[in-house]
């Protein structure tokens, strides 16, 4: 079983920064992208960022310059630093993996449970 744990949501002023974490744990034998999405309510789930076990990364067009996706492929974590906040901002924000477990040797797309991130006007 593989778990996908976030960290570091919370509420922040706009024009504030955050930085979110999220660390894989179980029967894991790779992981070959690692990626953040988000859903606001009433919206569907976007992409934010991504990056590759090779550290390449691309970005949501609406978080370009302001975000950073970056991963420690020892930890199996990836994190994402957020700055310049803006309201539209506000969302869950998940984390997302394939994973190939070293029971089955079968990839699984594994999902976080969320972590609210809300930007104050």
């Amino acid at each position: 079983q593989v778990q996908l744990v976030e960290s570091g949501g919370g509420l922040v002023q706009t024009g504030g920064s955050l930085r979110l974490s999220c660390a894989a744990s179980g029967s894991i034998f790779s992981i070959n992208t690692m990626a953040w999405y988000r859903q606001a309510p009433g919206k569907q789930r976007e992409l934010v960022a991504v990056i590759t076990s090779g550290g390449s990364t691309n970005y949501g067009d609406s978080v370009k310059g302001r975000f950073t996706i970056s991963r420690d492929n020892a930890k199996k974590s990836v994190y994402l630093q957020m700055n310049n906040l803006k309201p539209e901002d506000t969302a869950v924000y998940y984390c997302n993996a394939p994973v190939v477990t070293t029971i089955t040797g079968f990839e699984y797309d594994c999902w976080g449970q969320g972590t609210q991130v809300t930007v104050s006007s």
